[in-house]
């Protein structure tokens, strides 16, 4: 493609963008009149009420101060939304906007990775022999085949190819082995597995245990060599003899049928594949695209796993329905992170989980301030470290947002605050219904009043975030687990009004004056001791610094006979060098008593989930029982942290020993 040939290209992207939102603005603006009147003429009263009490300074100062953060989270709300319900109107899919963008600039690199990259063009026909190959086969629509695979170029035409033939793609986690691979093959229901030639070890250990699921090897290029496991078919070479002409479905597919199962990361137990539909697939790379005001001519590095929604929908999908050059690296590297995003010339690059903290470890090199980046995107980042990030790496813009692969609630922090996860706001929040309620922090049970309904929290009091689920509107909707019965356990009935539904997200915020929200913890996460609820994500923040930002987890145990649970964290020390004196003094000054923990583990490796998040379910099974980790108790009276022995154990268990 020419260089004026896709300046044209972006132009006109650019004029449809400012109609688009222009249009959304007019249209949305319009029915909201329309259909909310009610809640007009209520804004109205509450604000007149407000100007004629003691509060309306307050009110005044805040939309004030909240005003032009608020008009662009409008504008970028209603241009998002106007687009899904067009695109939902005229019956696009994945497949058909895929079509539109790869016809637009079919030369251009749609994945890079490494020295390898594909082109729009390129990339279409692979999916293309896909559909042919597995239509040959004999796969129908609605079957659901697994993919299972580490990051490359070819991996998102893979399941490109089955959508076109309207089979399911279920995304399977690379770290998965034995038993927990065959589960996640099972609860999709998996027709076949397609499997790339670095997974073949992973499938030989279980494939006596599947013999009824078919099995592909796909051998990408640069792996031609590698051995095909027996009783498994060569994919890579059998897509040879098919063709590459366009294939189209003689029953298209609709916005809302299923177009992948995401698995949930699995930090406290078996996934669950979560269902992404063709619309969901659209409207999570739109909203952020449009959050962060990219364009088509953006470079976009994706370090994360693809069979993940941060790498494989969010980030993938900047390429697959919006035409950016998306840069992929097979495994995540924290010394490779700012050289690779220089080289490819990136200017908007992902995070996820811990990866920021990471980052911080690495010693400082020019690449830290050479890039071109212009937004940094993603979720995770811990409030400890923001500031201290985004001077270093001179960030622009920090792009954090909150959401979950199956939920309907979504936050964005549009103007870079420090530690916010995103905001709504406090004069028209009925435009986009999230609501925060109060709960036991510790069990997550929903409180509520004597007549039933949710309890509402105010400015900083922590509660459980729920978002309505509205099916008739995309951006609201929640299409659940493939497991019905996991579906109907995140779905809380009666919270404002009888009969309403909502999304329990199962994490618990706070909200501010201004309406910006922070993360507090997960419900579950939080414990109570000496009569004090400990939020475990903020002593893992406050423990992390004091280590040098290694990986902490924290978590509650239970000791007999004693009421609550006490602090337990696990820290990741491979070479054995951490300062327990100087930890414990650390811990005395920054923490308060009931929140310090009492005994530390010390682990060889992080324990992490593929998307990087501390998971901690067979730490807090272990508790603080010993074994062949180090495990160390925080003495009483010198207040220093001594070796576990036997004896000490026995004492705290039996009682002996004053907590």
């Amino acid at each position: 493609m020419s260089e004026k040939t896709e300046v044209r290209f972006e132009e006109a992207e650019r004029r449809k963008g400012l109609i688009l939102t222009l249009t959304a603005i007019l249209c949305c603006t319009l029915c909201f009149v329309v259909r909310h009147y009610t809640a007009l003429l209520s804004l109205v009263v509450t604000l007149t009420v407000f100007l004629l009490s003691g509060d309306r300074y307050q009110w005044i100062y805040i939309c004030k101060k909240t005003f032009c953060r608020d008009l662009l989270g409008l504008r970028v709300l209603l241009a998002t939304m106007f687009r899904i319900w067009l695109w939902e109107r005229n019956g696009t899919t994945v497949v058909t906007r895929w079509e539109e963008v790869a016809k637009m600039t079919p030369d251009k690199p749609a994945f890079i990775m490494g020295d390898r990259s594909l082109t729009f063009r390129e990339g279409d026909e692979l999916s293309n022999r896909i559909a042919w190959y597995f239509k040959r086969q004999g796969f129908k629509r609605g079957e659901v085949i697994s993919l299972f695979m580490e990051t490359q170029p070819e991996y998102v035409f893979l399941w490109l190819g089955l959508a076109k033939l309207r089979v399911t793609t279920a995304l399977v986690n690379t770290n998965l082995r034995g038993s927990q691979l065959i589960y996640c093959l099972r609860i999709a229901g998996s027709k076949a597995v397609i499997f790339g030639a670095e997974m073949a070890e992973a499938i030989k250990s279980i494939q006596n245990e599947i013999p009824d699921i078919p099995l592909f090897q796909f051998n990408s290029p640069g792996e031609e060599s590698s051995p095909i496991l027996q009783d498994t078919i060569p994919l890579s070479t059998e897509l040879t003899e098919m063709s590459s002409k366009s294939y189209t479905d003689p029953e298209p597919a609709k916005p809302r049928d299923t177009l992948l199962y995401i698995y949930t990361s699995g930090t406290t137990g078996f996934p669950k594949a979560a269902i992404i539909t063709n619309i969901r697939y659209l409207l999570i790379p739109l909203g952020v695209h449009n959050s962060g005001q990219l364009s088509s001519s953006d470079i976009v590095y994706d370090p994360l796993p693809l069979h993940h929604t941060a790498g494989g929908v969010l980030g993938a999908g900047q390429c697959v329905v919006l035409g950016c050059t998306v840069v992929l690296r097979r495994k995540f590297s924290a010394s490779n992170y700012w050289k690779d995003v220089t080289n490819y010339k990136c200017t908007a690059a992902q995070y996820i989980g811990e990866i920021c903290r990471y980052l911080l470890t690495v010693p400082p090199s020019a690449y830290d301030t050479s890039h071109s980046v212009k937004v940094l995107i993603g979720n995770g980042l811990r409030p400890q470290i923001w500031e201290e990030f985004v001077k270093r790496f001179n960030i622009e813009r920090v792009l954090e947002f909150y959401g979950a692969t199956e939920g309907n609630s979504n936050l964005v922090n549009l103007d870079s605050k420090v530690g916010a996860i995103g905001f709504l706001s406090r004069t028209v929040s009925s435009i986009y219904p999230l609501t925060l309620v109060k709960c036991d922090e510790i069990t997550g049970e929903i409180l509520r009043d004597e007549n039933g309904n949710c309890i509402t929290c105010g400015p900083h009091e922590p509660g459980l975030l729920l978002g309505k689920i509205e099916p008739k509107k995309a951006i609201l909707t929640f299409a659940g687990y493939a497991d019905k019965t996991a579906s109907e356990k995140k779905m809380v009935r009666d919270v404002r009004v009888k009969g309403d539904c909502y999304f329990n997200t199962g994490d618990i915020l706070v909200m501010d004056h201004f309406g910006y929200f922070y993360f507090k913890d997960r419900t579950g996460d939080t414990f109570r001791w000496r009569g004090e609820n400990v939020s475990t994500a903020e002593v893992e923040g406050i423990i992390s610094n004091l280590i040098g930002l290694k990986d902490a987890v924290v978590y509650g145990v239970s000791i007999p006979n004693i009421e609550g649970r006490a602090g337990m964290a696990a820290i990741a020390d491979p070479e054995r060098k951490l300062d327990l004196e100087s930890l414990a003094s650390g811990i005395k000054t920054s923490l308060p008593v009931y929140a310090r923990p009492l005994f530390l583990r010390i682990l060889p490796e992080p324990p992490l989930t593929a998307t990087f998040k501390l998971k901690k379910k067979e730490l807090v099974d272990q508790a603080f029982s010993l074994g062949t980790d180090p495990v160390y108790f925080l003495d009483q009276k010198t207040g220093k942290y001594v070796p576990l022995t036997q004896k000490i154990y026995d004492d705290i268990v039996q009682g002996n020993i004053r907590l």
